[in-house]
């Protein structure tokens, strides 16, 4: 998915159909995915690396107003992710 279809996903996500927001928008984007990195999850190029990269866009978004915490499925999500790579990346380096 380029950042551009990222971009205008998360703009649908939270009801934004205007380009006013674009640049700040895109970096939510850029902040999430770097927040994602340093939590050791890595761009696997899957549409659910995606997926994860827009909802934590969109939570830091709504949270500027809310101030609500990462919400469960979100952490599971980033927990999951992480798990899976970390098994993948030891099954890849045993079987090399």
């Amino acid at each position: 998915m380029t950042s551009g279809e990222r971009l205008e996903a998360l703009k649908v996500d939270l009801g934004i159909v205007a380009a006013a927001y674009d640049a700040r928008l895109a970096a939510y984007l850029d902040t999430a995915a770097q927040e994602m990195t340093r939590e050791g999850v890595t761009d696997d190029g899957t549409a659910s690396y995606d997926n994860c990269v827009i909802q934590y866009a969109a939570w830091m978004w709504r949270r500027r107003d809310s101030g609500e915490g990462m919400p469960r499925m979100l952490r599971y999500w980033l927990n999951n992710f992480k798990l899976d790579q970390h098994v993948n990346g030891e099954e890849a380096s045993n079987n090399g």
